[in-house]
């Protein structure tokens, strides 16, 4: 340990989740469980961001897990303004970032809306072949930042009632889908049975499964360490049952089913959670929220990825985390 105390690392990166900034007092969650500090989270980002800035490696780049706006925006007809606020920091950081969409994106903004905003940070993909889906709607890419590590950003809301017309044939098949196992007339309360099954959930559609497919294929051959990320989590034992994606089965079986990937981040659920699968020896991350972290603390963390691991330094509510490579 006093070796890889003195390593240098290959390169490092930002992370952070469900900033879920509003110009609005405090509140609560959906049960009324939890604190929600709306208005202070915009300063939790900036100490994220003062943060990375000053670290002694500077990040390559950050990845935004999803949630950066809250949905009580779209009430106040504040969208746009949040957005604004929200990604000026950004807009500044002398690093790409990398963002992904959560249900509150989608409560502020359709789907084609959000592929033409500032949120859709595709073109920090890689530009060989494969690098998208060939369905352009379907938000979800992979880049590369350095040769021998691969980094997957997923579409969790590609199937979902959120973000797309209900005139829709997508629409149609996520609403068949959510009523075989949610009869509940609120949509957003969890079945007693697959609790997952809920509106503010989605999943991810074949096409987007036969993509990631394709791209692991194509690690394994070369050899690389991927790291996919997504809004929702996907195993169950690294979340609430509540919190996962709806066919998060079949998207532990496409990654089970490849020797490269080696970390799954995700957040939505924010109270964190982490889980190593034995069976595959991947590591599963529920990023800590900071919309529900105290004006007097903070939730991010910079990685660091060396040959053999990757070193999570957690600051405020999210702990440190050792990722070993398999």
């Amino acid at each position: 340990m006093d070796e890889c105390r003195f390593q240098e690392p290959l390169f490092t990166f930002g992370v952070i989740a469900d900033v879920q900034y509003a110009d609005i007092d405090d509140g609560y969650n959906y049960t009324r469980t939890r604190k929600r500090y709306y208005r202070s989270s915009l300063q939790l980002l900036k100490n994220a961001l003062d943060a990375w800035r000053g670290a002694r490696v500077p990040p390559l780049f950050v990845l935004q897990l999803g949630d950066l706006i809250d949905g009580f925006n779209k009430a106040h007809g504040a969208s746009e303004r949040a957005l604004d606020a929200a990604l000026r920091g950004f807009d500044s950081f002398p690093a790409p970032v990398h963002h992904v969409w959560g249900n509150h994106e989608f409560y502020n903004f359709s789907r084609s809306a959000l592929l033409r905003s500032r949120l859709n940070s595709r073109q920090h993909a890689d530009s060989s072949p494969g690098s998208a889906p060939a369905r352009p709607d379907i938000y979800a890419y992979r880049f590369t930042p350095v040769p021998g590590f691969t980094f997957v950003v997923l579409d969790a809301y590609d199937v979902s009632l959120l973000g797309r017309e209900e005139s829709s044939e997508e629409y149609r098949g996520a609403m068949e889908l959510i009523r075989r196992y949610n009869q509940n007339q609120d949509l957003n309360c969890p079945p007693d049975v697959k609790q997952r099954f809920t509106m503010f959930n989605g999943g991810f559609s074949q096409e987007q499964l036969d993509w990631l497919d394709a791209v692991l294929t194509s690690a394994d051959e070369k050899q690389e360490r991927v790291t996919i990320v997504s809004h929702l989590p996907a195993h169950p034992d690294s979340t609430d049952a509540v919190c996962l994606a709806w066919n998060c089965e079949e998207l532990l079986a496409v990654i089970g089913s490849h020797k490269s990937v080696v970390c799954y981040m995700a957040g939505h659920a924010h109270d964190g959670g982490y889980h190593r699968d034995e069976d595959t020896g991947v590591h599963h991350l529920t990023l800590d929220g900071v919309i529900e972290t105290s004006p007097y603390s903070d939730a991010f963390g910079i990685v660091s990825v060396y040959a053999d691991r990757m070193e999570l330094k957690g600051s405020g509510r999210v702990m440190d985390q050792l990722f070993l490579f398999s």
